[in-house]
């Protein structure tokens, strides 16, 4: 306590001459003289109190910005539609693609590096866009004729066999427990269980029951893309399935299956004459029951 009054009284130059040869004989005194030296031109200016209010009073208050509440609904649309925008295109890309053909129907459709694809009826096939020319896959279920674009390994898989082209035009068919590719320009390898045989232009062959058959063509593309429906040494069930997805109906069979095998050709836009020569051929009786429905009976 009397330190700091002594040290208070030096500052004010108030000490006695006995007091100040003991206050600077203190361990402590150095310290002191240079703060006194370097705070001896710091002054403390008078407080006008009126002048600083006035400046404050005087200064222009910032109105407050307020944003209207339907700008902000904007704001929240735009980013929403953003935000769907980006998922569909993503969707659209990284998505698979499905492509089909209903019954009665085709479907022709391009693939991303404008490879075309017609799909017969009652067929699907799955791909996708993304890495598409580096990726070149897709999966089949029923029939598609393909004329692929020259580039990267091209591949139809299905649940029997799978065939693979660089460029080149060909018929995939998987239906039940029958697999039948058709070249017709360029090669496809085909690939059916441990068996890999390769195909030219004007060759064809066949998986059923595990049992191959090879023939030759002379078509320069499937019948079925012009309205006509091929075949070769079929039963009747297998025939008769045929009929039902090109003309969209319901075929019942009120006979035993005979063993007669059909190879030739109906049309795929003209039911009435399809029907007489299932029916000449086999010795059965159609009868439409409605616009969807047919039943062969036994003569």
């Amino acid at each position: 306590m009397k330190k700091n009054r002594l040290l208070a009284k030096w500052l004010n130059d108030d000490l006695s001459p006995d007091e100040l040869a003991a206050f600077e004989a203190s361990p402590d005194f150095e310290k002191y003289q240079k703060i006194k030296k370097y705070t001896a031109h710091l002054e403390a200016g008078d407080l006008d109190e009126n002048a600083m209010l006035s400046n404050i009073l005087s200064q222009k208050k910032a109105t407050p910005k307020v944003v209207p509440l339907y700008k902000k609904w904007i704001f929240k649309a735009a980013a929403i539609l953003v935000l769907a925008l980006g998922i569909t295109f993503a969707m659209k890309v990284f998505m698979p693609q499905t492509e089909t053909a209903d019954f009665g129907k085709k479907t022709a459709f391009s693939l991303p590096d404008n490879s075309e694809v017609v799909l017969n009826s009652g067929s699907e096939i799955h791909y996708k866009k993304w890495n598409w020319d580096n990726n070149r896959h897709l999966e089949l279920k029923g029939e598609a004729y393909f004329k692929v674009a020259k580039g990267r390994k091209f591949e139809v898989q299905t649940n029997l066999g799978k065939v693979t082209v660089l460029g080149t035009q060909f018929n995939v068919k998987a239906r039940k427990n029958k697999f039948d590719v058709v070249c017709y320009e360029g090669r496809v390898k085909v690939t059916y269980s441990n068996a890999e045989i390769l195909l030219t232009h004007g060759q064809s062959v066949r998986f059923e029951n595990g049992k191959e058959i090879k023939m030759t063509v002379s078509a320069l593309k499937p019948e079925w893309i012009d309205n006509q429906i091929c075949f070769y040494k079929e039963n009747i069930r297998a025939l008769l399935d045929e009929v039902e997805r090109q003309y969209n109906i319901k075929i019942d069979l009120n006979a035993k299956d005979t063993v007669s095998l059909f190879t030739g050709k109906l049309p795929a836009k003209d039911l009435n004459t399809a029907l007489q020569i299932i029916s000449t051929t086999y010795h059965l009786e159609a009868k439409k029951v409605s616009h969807n429905k047919v039943i062969f009976d036994e003569k």
